[in-house]
């Protein structure tokens, strides 16, 4: 599927680089579980007349070879692809939406990533040292997680739980180490009781597992408050 949308995206004409990162990149990646995360570069902006052009090939993926496999992509003009908080057509669970390139995508390619059509990460972003996977963690840590952390019912849907969950012990551990963490392995690092970890750990496996609603949101909101609390910066006296 990742092929074939490399080959329609290189049909069009100016697209010239499309990039894999996430689990697939890191060798995470489970059937029926994982995101497909890729970033796509292009010559210029993506004005309506394309964005228009990429819904109709993603809907045409999401009902043919990419269905069911939960394809993300993130259109990057090249000229605003070190542009930190720039936002960018990003197709994503059907829809065609405007997002950032966070920093944690961005070390994800640059140290795992790798080209299906066109130059390798490498070429087309700067080096990511440790400090910037430690800067990357705290961006997304005290971003989204931290408005998160305000809405105690948000968790409450058991698949955004199960994010938190993953997502804290990730960014504690870049924060600790300046280094990436797979999901699978970020499963074992859960700041949960025993019978949620295990739990989590078979979802990871694709299994149909189905954890107490109230009391994963509880443990799972709980943790992010205290993890998004430690990733800030202290105040100034």
């Amino acid at each position: 599927m990742v092929d074939d949308l490399a080959e329609r995206l290189a049909l069009l004409g100016w697209v010239t680089d499309l990039l894999v990162a996430g689990s697939l990149a890191t060798g995470d990646w489970t059937p029926s579980v994982s995101d497909l995360d890729l970033v796509a570069v292009t010559s210029g902006p993506v004005d309506p007349d394309r964005e228009q052009t990429l819904r109709s090939i993603h809907r045409d993926l999401d009902i043919g070879s990419g269905a069911r496999l939960k394809l993300g992509c993130v259109y990057v003009d090249a000229a605003t692809v070190t542009a930190p908080d720039a936002l960018h057509p990003t197709w994503t669970h059907g829809l065609l939406v405007h997002r950032i390139l966070s920093g944690v995508t961005r070390a994800e390619l640059v140290l795992h990533g790798f080209a299906v059509l066109g130059r390798p990460p490498s070429e087309l972003l700067p080096p990511m040292t440790p400090d910037d996977v430690r800067a990357a963690a705290r961006a997304e840590l005290t971003g989204y997680w931290a408005l998160a952390a305000r809405h105690p019912l948000w968790f409450l849907d058991p698949v955004l739980a199960d994010l938190a969950l993953t997502s804290m012990a990730r960014g504690r551990h870049s924060l600790a180490t300046g280094e990436l963490l797979t999901k699978t392995r970020a499963v074992e690092q859960a700041h949960a009781p025993a019978p949620l970890v295990d739990d989590l750990r078979a979802r990871r496996r694709g299994e149909d597992v189905t954890s107490p609603r109230l009391r994963t949101a509880l443990v799972a909101w709980r943790d992010v408050r205290r993890t998004v609390a430690a990733a800030r910066p202290p105040r100034a006296p």
